[in-house]
């Protein structure tokens, strides 16, 4: 349990800026800075952070928050293990009490995979630096293919025993659990009469009473191995890599044993080297992108440390979105032969399509980006870079296109290019590599043009028939019967009970009030409004903003249709006459993650002014816009509630009785109404 006092040391030490920046390229813009919404598929700039009021919105898809806020979307952690992380990143020791056996079991499976990858990876580590089967063997490898120890710490490369159950033994001795060494895919589960859990199989899948069968055993899946953990783009470990030594491939199929997939990893959203390279890659505005371990370390080694790899699988959509944070421009750098060419022609439609900018580059033969780097420096390497690197439509035209006689096939390989910039967003981008490609091929633009609009036609009437098959399939599952029952007799107040009322939904015009009302609380909730007033027991007091809102509406009953403005408002009220109590940073550091997020997201504007032309509010402005939005509140509910009473006298039939009750409450409703309106349309400063 981590104390208050603790949580306000983390959060005024915290700058929002450098914890968004971890994972998002931010770029300056105004008072505030911008940069790719990390939580939805961001074409342009939409997110939005604020140093000055300590949040992050995008404006586009609604997430955002304080720091702990987006590191819990973003990471998929829980608030402690935000509050632990950013204590870490500012050195902020944090007093825990040791976790009982109990709590320990009650911890997510995904902290303790955690949990487990981290010692799992140490371990790795000492034992290539310690123990003489680790020097011998693994570290010797690392020396024989030219990896400096600087590099070898800096990608926490270590080796497994040969013994078959080396790291199980000393796992459970440590403490940790089987169940965590299988779901993580470090060991593989053998039981006595000699079945073996396929290491094909996803760590996910593993029946429960497999887990705990009395006759089982554990054994390594990368026995014998030197290793690569793969670290995700916050540093945790989620996966590893293991490689047969080089005396031990000649004839083996598989020389690279990888995690499974998990409920901490999944190797279509992970990239290899993303962690170090990602400050590297925002710094320099590219990313380079090679296919192995390898190619990534010796490429670091070398002095280029913007590069990441896929590791031999084809790019996934996550992946290329994960890389669009941190830049948009990509070479894809790969050997010449035929394997690095079919690798250079994976993915790049939705490399394309996502709005990156490729450039591919094929090594001279019998290279590849770990011996080319070795034999260069770093600007060597750059210049070659610069020098023969293409855009990917004059690469693939080269390709496929150049050379080729057969009519049939050339118009295939025509085509398959006019297909590949059709998806670029970019409508000018488009047409540049279109004029290009009419140059280079000796056909008429406007032939390939004409192509290319019937290409992008036909994907957008593709389109616009799934969204409407989605709209069908969402209206057919979320049709909600709105019908009101018929108000209870009741003796009337002022007003009538907001419970008697349907919830309004978040785009109508009464949610707007009512989210315009909370925001005010949170932002000026600890204002004095009124002063002096005297109480009916001669006392005087002063109102603040939530006071008098939470006394307006207790008049005559009235609520908020959600929990967490009520919760808002009842708390502001109760703190509005403490000593330095802020209402916007009281909530921003709510331990309700649910009041905290609402609170930053209801505190941030898309502009924010410099303060030296900020407007000043004129004396009294506050109070007049709080009484205008309690007016508004309570005129939203009355014209509500006038529409139901006409839709209940057209359904009441013969029923003279009930016929009179509704139109005396309907003239009692309209007299109020007609009285509220004309306070909203005089001056209500009172």
């Amino acid at each position: 349990m981590i104390d208050r006092l603790t949580i306000d040391k983390i959060m005024d030490a915290t700058n929002i800026v450098d914890v968004v920046g971890e994972f998002v390229t931010l770029r300056k813009a105004g008072v505030n800075y911008k940069g790719l919404c990390p939580f939805h598929d961001d074409k342009t700039p939409s997110f939005m952070v604020s140093p000055s009021k300590q949040i992050c919105k995008c404006f586009a898809c609604g997430e955002g928050g304080t720091a702990i806020n987006f590191l819990m979307k973003h990471e998929q952690i829980t608030y402690p293990e935000a509050l632990r992380w950013l204590a870490k990143k500012y050195n902020i020791e944090i007093q825990e009490k040791e976790l009982t056996d109990e709590e320990k079991q009650q911890q997510s499976d995904r902290e303790s995979m955690f949990i487990v990858n981290e010692w799992a990876m140490k371990y790795f580590e000492d034992i290539l630096k310690n123990d003489p089967d680790g020097i011998a063997i693994g570290k010797q490898y690392f020396r024989s293919r030219g990896i400096r120890d600087d590099i070898i710490a800096k990608f926490n490369l270590g080796f497994a025993l040969p013994k078959r159950d080396a790291l199980a033994t000393a796992a459970q001795k440590a403490g940790y659990k089987a169940e965590y060494l299988i779901k993580t895919g470090l060991c593989i589960s053998r039981n006595e009469e000699g079945g073996v859990r396929s290491e094909d199989t996803p760590a996910a899948d593993i029946s429960h009473s497999t887990l705990h069968t009395p006759h089982s055993t554990l054994r390594d899946r990368y026995a014998g191995r030197v290793i690569f953990p793969w670290l995700n783009v916050s540093g945790k470990v989620v996966a590893f890599g293991g490689r047969l030594l080089d005396s031990r491939t000649k004839g083996v199929q598989q020389k690279y044993v990888n995690s499974p997939d998990s409920e901490i990893y999944h190797k279509e959203r992970e990239l290899y080297g993303l962690f170090q390279a990602k400050k590297a890659i925002a710094k320099e505005d590219r990313v380079y992108m090679v296919e192995g371990y390898t190619d990534v370390i010796a490429m670091h080694q070398c002095g280029l440390e913007n590069v990441v790899a896929n590791s031999g699988t084809a790019l996934s959509v996550h992946q290329i979105k994960l890389l669009r944070r941190f830049t948009q421009n990509i070479t894809l750098l790969y050997d010449g032969d035929e394997a690095g060419i079919h690798a250079a022609m994976r993915g790049t439609d939705m490399l394309l399509a996502e709005g990156m900018n490729i450039k591919v580059l094929l090594l001279p033969d019998g290279d590849d980006p770990d011996s080319f780097s070795k034999k260069h420096s770093a600007q060597e390497f750059k210049d070659y870079i610069e020098k023969n690197a293409t855009d990917f439509i004059s690469f693939k035209t080269r390709l496929t296109v150049e050379n080729v006689t057969d009519p049939v096939k050339r118009s295939e390989a025509i085509g398959g290019i006019v297909k590949s910039i059709s998806v670029i967003p970019d409508q000018i981008l488009r047409s540049t590599y279109l004029s290009e490609l009419s140059q280079r091929l000796g056909i008429k633009e406007q032939t390939l043009l004409n192509s290319m609009n019937g290409m992008i036609s036909k994907d957008i009437e593709e389109k616009a028939k799934e969204r409407e098959r989605e709209k069908s399939r969402n209206e057919e599952g979320g049709m909600r019967n709105e019908n009101t029952s018929e108000a209870e007799n009741h003796p009337q107040s002022n007003l009538i009970p907001h419970s008697t009322f349907h919830i309004p939904q978040n785009n109508s015009p009464e949610a707007q009030i009512e989210r315009l009302l909370v925001q005010a609380i949170v932002r000026d909730g600890e204002k004095v409004i009124y002063e002096g007033i005297e109480t009916e027991d001669g006392q005087t007091i002063n109102l603040t903003v939530a006071q008098y809102i939470a006394y307006d509406l207790g008049l005559d009953g009235l609520s908020f249709h959600d929990d967490r403005y009520n919760q808002i408002l009842s708390e502001a009220a109760a703190h509005g006459g403490e000593e330095g109590f802020k209402a916007e940073e009281y909530f921003k550091r709510h331990p309700d993650i649910a009041i905290s997020s609402l609170a930053a997201d209801l505190a941030i504007d898309r502009h924010q002014l410099t303060p030296g032309f900020q407007p000043k509010e004129r004396e009294g402005g506050l109070r007049q816009r709080v009484l205008h939005l309690v007016l508004d509140f309570r005129m939203d509910i009355i014209e509500k509630r006038l529409k139901e009473i006409q839709a209940q006298l057209k359904t009441v039939g013969s029923d003279m009785e009930r016929m009179k009750q509704l139109l005396e409450e309907f003239r009692d409703t309209q007299q109020i109404r007609d009285a509220l309106a004309r306070q909203l349309g005089n001056d209500v400063i009172r």
